[in-house]
């Protein structure tokens, strides 16, 4: 079996996220021959073609998708590592919380006054992820918890506790034929256009993953369903501030959503424990979600 080295994966995975030689090569900071012939090097050690390449365009074999697939995620175990050891050796005690922006469903504030009450808590930072890379902020241990959505974010690789759980609503353009129901169901968006979010497969659940236009984040996707270039749906606690431009509508028989704060299934410190169980309590006090959604979230 070949070893294979943390520099070739490197390689290999930006050169099959860029499918571009030469974009890779910049995005790498080397030479474009060098960074081909260690890609053909790599195909020859593992006996398998893993890009298919023309004069226009460069593709991945089916051995490709399967080396992009765990190579991302061996790059991200060898970077958490490293940090692990260097969080082991710091003096100060401290956690980093990833979050989307907005994307709370306001519970912050009680889940780090809880934390803070517990013996022993540690300093906290908040840091702000994008709509899809905030698990990887974890696996690759840029964080040590994150605040997630599922089914939407991918938990490969990561323990994780429920906060809540909700309905999603979809969201339409004024002038959609759908905006004056009241309340919809998955079949009333049958035929109907949902983006593909960018780094999101799809989920089977019929809500997430379509094959509309691709978004990487609110702001995309606010913007084209003004055009009406598409429409979504979302968690109900994610639809804050509503946009004047848009209709929020409850799908009653939508697959939930649950929101959980995650960790790394090999992070066992007391530390991220503690602020578990103060997040997981805090949740508990919260208001209904669809309480406290319906009157904002529907118009």
């Amino acid at each position: 079996m070949a070893d294979l080295e943390t520099r070739e994966i490197e390689y290999f995975v930006a050169v099959a996220e860029e499918l571009h030689f030469g974009r890779a090569a910049e995005r790498l900071s080397i030479a474009q021959p060098a960074l081909s012939k260690a890609v053909q090097r790599l195909e020859s050690r593992l006996g398998v073609q893993l890009l298919t390449r023309s004069s226009r365009r460069v593709s991945l074999t089916p051995a490709g998708q399967a080396l992009l697939h765990h190579g991302r995620h061996a790059l991200n175990a060898v970077s958490a590592a490293a940090e692990g050891a260097r969080r082991a050796g710091a003096p100060e005690a401290h956690l980093r919380l990833v979050i989307k922006p907005g994307g709370d469903a306001n519970l912050l504030s009680g889940i780090l006054a809880a934390y803070a009450r517990r013996p022993g808590a540690g300093r906290v930072d908040v840091l702000f992820g994008g709509a899809t890379d905030r698990a990887d902020h974890v696996r690759d241990g840029r964080a040590d918890l994150a605040l997630l959505y599922t089914p939407f974010d991918d938990l490969t690789g990561l323990d994780h506790r429920t906060l809540f759980l909700e309905g999603r609503v979809a969201i339409l353009p004024r002038g959609h034929r759908l905006a004056g129901r009241e309340e919809l169901r998955m079949a009333d968006l049958a035929g109907e256009t949902l983006p593909r979010w960018k780094g999101v497969p799809e989920s089977g659940d019929g809500v997430i993953g379509g094959s509309g236009p691709e978004i990487a984040d609110v702001a995309q996707m606010t913007q084209l369903i003004m055009l009406g270039r598409t429409i979504a749906v979302l968690p109900r606690s994610s639809v804050e501030p509503v946009h004047p431009g848009l209709v929020y509508k409850p799908v009653a028989d939508a697959p939930p959503s649950r929101m959980v704060v995650a960790w790394s299934r090999l992070d066992q410190r007391p530390l991220v424990a503690s602020f578990v169980d103060a997040a997981v309590s805090a949740s508990r006090s919260r208001p209904d979600p669809a309480t406290h959604q319906d009157s904002g979230a529907v118009g």
